[in-house]
């Protein structure tokens, strides 16, 4: 499929759009009016921009069905103010009956059930019950355009932040699976950050991965590794030296011995372990089982 944005309806590329750029983090924005009145609605379109200063950059779009703007960008453009809290998982049902629209100037914390705290720099209320709260002076909004659908970019420094301390390691630094977050997908799907959703990938910042490009041919033009298992390998600083003398690893001894007089069943039983091997985290031991002769 290919589509031209201009050759079909706003609100089927919208849909496109929300299901393959995800997923998105979660904006909880908290906000009141000129008269004072509590608002709090969530938004997927945001993210973090920078921390020095710390910027924050959320966009509640205009409605595609009418073209109206939301009670958020109104109350934004009159106060200037704006707590942003994190939606985890415990919270994601009465964050999602906080985004029905009710009438200007209802109360949203009251609708959903949530507690509405005193913030300690702006106006706007924290949400008691999110892990994380980013209290925001507003610094700046960038209207994309006026149509339906358009964005409406509303770019925030946060001059204080509320953690949880709930959600932290014993190191001080915030635990993926205590603070269990969830992000928006397309429709009405979500997905949770936790658990088994959660992995690491090894990213060297001061040292240069070799690249896939290093590997050699055998391996590169492998059949049976995959593009993840090569961008593993890749990340190596410099090819491994190959353990000399009888092999240790009986697994490794087994497959040389019983393939040893047919090359290409090697390859294959050595690329099938090393797979094994790398998606178990063992990198070391995947090179020695594909550099085995």
């Amino acid at each position: 499929m290919t589509i031209l944005p201009g050759e079909i309806k706003t609100a089927l590329l919208h849909s496109y759009l929300l299901g393959s750029v995800a997923p998105r983090p979660i904006c909880f924005a908290s906000t009141i009016d000129s008269e004072g009145n509590a608002n709090l609605s969530p938004f997927s379109f945001f993210n973090v921009f920078g921390s020095k200063p710390p910027i924050l950059i959320f966009s509640p779009a205009r409605r595609v069905r009418d073209n109206t703007i939301k009670h958020t960008l109104e109350n934004v453009y009159d106060t200037k103010e704006v707590v942003i809290n994190i939606v985890n998982y415990s919270i994601v049902q009465q964050a999602s009956l906080s985004s029905c629209e009710y009438p200007k100037g209802t109360d949203e914390f009251v609708k959903s059930g949530l507690t509405a705290l005193k913030s300690d720099i702006v106006k706007p209320f924290r949400v008691k019950e999110s892990p994380v709260q980013l209290e925001c002076k507003v610094l700046q909004v960038i209207e994309t355009g006026q149509e339906g659908g358009a964005g409406n970019l509303i770019i925030c420094e946060v001059v204080c932040m509320h953690i949880d301390d709930h959600v932290l390691d014993e190191h001080g630094k915030i635990d993926p699976n205590k603070i269990d977050l969830v992000a928006r997908m397309g429709a009405d799907y979500y997905c949770r950050a936790s658990g088994s959703a959660i992995f690491e990938v090894a990213k060297p910042n001061m040292e240069l991965g070799m690249g896939v490009d290093a590997l050699p041919q055998h391996i590169r033009h492998s059949k049976i590794l995959t593009g993840n298992s090569l961008g593993i390998l890749g990340n190596s600083k410099v090819m491994p030296t190959v353990a000399a003398g009888p092999h240790s690893n009986e697994r490794l001894a087994q497959i040389l011995r019983d393939t040893a007089h047919d090359e290409e069943l090697k390859k294959e039983h050595l690329h099938r372990y090393a797979q094994e091997l790398l998606h178990g985290g063992d990198v070391e031991m995947a090179w020695q089982v594909l550099l085995a002769e």
